[in-house]
């Protein structure tokens, strides 16, 4: 049964989207299931960030080709004025990065993987400068999620199939955790102490206990996951696969409760505040699939073009006059 989304005041807002293949930044309202603006980035941005007063959205321009494969090396950060709608400014980090996820530490810095630096980089978002370098030790840190406290990092590090460790206060690296031959993307549950990761030589994640930093237990899931995301309450582990496959995994057995089909090339997976809808990038359909978190039911999904990617939330009302 398709129904539409009911937005309660906490959950309201707009969905801003990395187009990957387009080279753009897409503001969509989700409820009304259509494209507002639609803002030129470099190329390629994969993931976006919006600042915390909504008034800017942070696109780490990665390059035109995947990870460990050969294609141009991004080197900048694309700063687009969510109010304006247009490119506010071009961060130059230097050198060649491939800049990929980034999240906003407790302390207003931004944390960005450099992963041609084998790195998290520490950007200033007052000054538009990088201000520390954290070593990752580990080749290939795509992803990144900062604990709920705000004291750790971790990065999923795919071609070395680890997940790195790092201390934000002091920026340096803790340890790094094993995992598999290769890994694609990390989770962290809302209560920070557990991160999961993705096999993608055999179907499991990881479930890392981060009190010590080891993997306390394997996820069997049918086919391989490429990224997860918990819900707000920690009992439910949202996945997606690239061959249009959802799994619900219910955190408290350990073991899928639901199968969905999905749009084909899924990619990111973002939950609406609230808690109510998970939203999933299909990024080779061009589609965002819209989960009922209550029903598990698909809802009508959002129809854009191929190459929708990251996802952040722009909250209804966000103050977009203050740095």
């Amino acid at each position: 049964m398709l129904r539409n989304v009911k937005a309660g005041p906490e959950g309201s807002g707009l969905l801003v989207i990395a187009n990957q293949k387009e080279h753009t930044v897409l503001v969509v309202d989700p409820d009304g299931r259509r494209e507002l603006a639609r803002v030129v980035v470099g190329v390629n941005g994969h993931e976006v960030m919006v600042s915390k007063d909504g008034r800017f959205a942070y696109v780490p321009i990665y390059g035109n080709s995947g990870v460990g494969r050969p294609g141009t090396d991004g080197s900048t950060i694309d700063v687009v004025d969510l109010q304006g709608r247009k490119l506010a400014a071009t961060i130059d980090l230097g050198k060649p990065l491939r800049p990929h996820r980034a999240e906003w530490g407790p302390d207003g810095m931004l944390y960005v993987t450099a992963e041609l630096g084998n790195a998290v980089d520490v950007l200033d978002p007052a000054t538009r400068k990088i201000v520390a370098e954290i070593p990752t030790g580990q080749k290939e840190s795509h992803m990144l999620v900062i604990s709920p406290d705000g004291r750790r990092a971790y990065t999923a590090n795919v071609g070395a199939g680890s997940v790195s460790v790092l201390d934000l206060a002091k920026r340096s690296l803790v340890t790094t955790i094993p995992v598999a031959k290769m890994v694609q993307r990390i989770s962290i549950s809302p209560d920070g102490k557990r991160v999961f990761t993705h096999d993608q030589d055999a179907p499991r994640i990881a479930v890392i206990d981060t009190a010590t930093n080891k993997i306390a237990n394997w996820i069997e899931v049918p086919s391989s996951v490429y990224a997860s995301e918990p819900t707000t309450d920690g009992r439910w582990l949202v996945t997606l696969t690239r061959n249009a496959a959802a799994y619900v995994v219910d955190l408290q057995s350990m073991k899928v409760a639901h199968t969905l089909k999905i749009s084909d090339g899924g990619s990111e997976i973002l939950i609406r505040p609230g808690g109510d809808v998970a939203y999933l990038s299909g990024t080779g359909a061009g589609k965002i699939d819209v989960l009922d978190l209550h029903t598990w039911e698909l809802q009508k999904p959002i129809e854009l073009t191929p190459g929708v990617d990251g996802m952040d939330w722009l909250p209804a009302g966000a103050n977009a006059t203050r740095q």
